[in-house]
């Protein structure tokens, strides 16, 4: 949705499909870092974006049995946005789709489902969908992005096989409600065989529990009683609220995988965000890493394809340019599964290094804020008409 809004902001004619009727998928990913804050502050849309419900966490914390460490104080970064803002995916897709319908160019089609790729000569030439009647249509194109997600139909018709780096756990997410009185931050619960993140919604706390990985059944064989009793104890401020939590189907599910594709692009097609590289949940950076791809290919590609082309040389510059920063950052989330998350889940005290060392003090907030070479809007708009028909 952003790279659409950005080319189409440009000047490029745009397809945006989406398989649902609507965005209302809820336990997705809702934080929002200082680096996609400045992409919108670029575009013009800070200040409708602030004016979504959202709240705002300036620390990041974690808790275990004995003490309460800040590992991020992110009210210490440069920029006007130091402070990571929550906001449900839902609300976020809207505002960009209704900046997006803004554009003559723009077009966003619901209830399209991905069922195969065109081709001619070689090149990737556009897709076919199947809509909500069932009903198969063709829509061809100089350039066609897969931005689908980790289980991208997209790269599974392009044959491009991902390579997988395992995570020791997987996530059942739910929610809880708020109360007066409840802590102020966001914050990771870890004790000796237990790991559990509560994240501060406006009206909610949003908890992601961990398992062992392919652990889920076995939470279930054991009951919401069993998942209720640890939620009271480790997080006990919730105690007199988890009777709220009535049963398995009030939950989601999140198969943690860490992969990347070895190649991001073909002849007219190129791969970004999860489709590309599904990153661990660790620190919530995979939606931030997803805009900096799209930002990057609006700019790098953007200009050719107002020219009507799309160079493959131009799809490997967008990659080449967006391996290193996704390549550090799941190393960096695959050092904390591997020393952190994995002992932890295997029932041994927690290890906490975070926040305790000067660097990683400093490190991290970068890290969280802004990853790794962040990208800026450089693709220029076109000048908007006065008024728009709608076709």
């Amino acid at each position: 949705m952003v790279l659409g809004l950005l080319l189409a902001r440009a000047g490029v004619e745009v397809t945006v499909l989406e398989k649902h009727a609507d965005f209302l998928r809820d336990f997705r990913g809702d934080t929002i870092h200082p680096s996609t804050l400045e992409v919108l502050d670029e575009i013009g849309l800070a200040e409708a974006f602030h004016r979504l419900p959202h709240f705002k966490a300036r620390r990041m914390e974690v808790q275990t049995d004995e003490e309460r460490i800040v590992v991020a104080d992110l009210s210490r970064l440069p920029g006007r946005y130091p402070y990571i803002a929550f906001v449900p995916q839902w609300d976020f897709l809207n505002l960009l789709a209704s900046e997006a319908r803004a554009h003559p160019t723009f077009r966003l089609l619901m209830n399209a489902e991905v069922t195969g790729l065109l081709r001619e000569d070689g090149r990737i030439t556009g897709v076919r969908y199947r809509d909500a009647a069932g009903a198969e249509h063709e829509i061809t194109a100089v350039l066609t992005v897969g931005a689908d997600g980790r289980h991208s139909a997209v790269r599974r018709a392009a044959g491009l096989v991902p390579k997988e780096f395992g995570a020791p756990m997987d996530v059942v997410w739910f929610r809880l409600s708020r109360a007066p009185g409840d802590p102020e931050h966001p914050f990771l619960r870890m004790s000796a065989g237990h790991l559990m993140v509560a994240l501060k919604r406006e009206t909610h706390w949003q908890i992601g529990f961990a398992v062992p990985k392919n652990g889920v059944d076995e939470l279930r064989a054991q009951g919401i009683a069993a998942l209720r009793a640890h939620v009271a104890r480790l997080l006990p401020f919730l105690a007199d609220r988890v009777g709220e939590l009535r049963g398995f189907d009030q939950t989601g599910y999140l198969r943690v995988t860490v992969n990347r594709v070895r190649r991001w692009h073909l002849p007219g097609l190129l791969l970004i965000g999860d489709a590309a590289h599904a990153m661990s949940p660790v620190f919530g950076v995979g939606i931030n890493l997803a805009v900096q791809d799209a930002v990057a290919t609006a700019n790098i590609v953007g200009p050719a394809l107002l020219r009507g082309a799309a160079p493959e040389a131009l799809l490997a510059k967008v990659e080449h340019r967006r391996m290193v920063p996704t390549v550090i950052t799941q190393t960096v989330q695959r050092a904390v599964q591997d020393f952190m998350i994995r002992p932890t889940l295997g029932a041994r005290p927690p290890a906490l290094v975070l926040g305790r060392l000067p660097f990683l003090g400093r490190f991290v907030p970068r890290f969280l804020g802004f990853g790794v070479l962040p990208e800026h809007v450089r693709l220029p708009a076109a000048p908007r008409a006065s008024g728009r028909t709608e076709k």
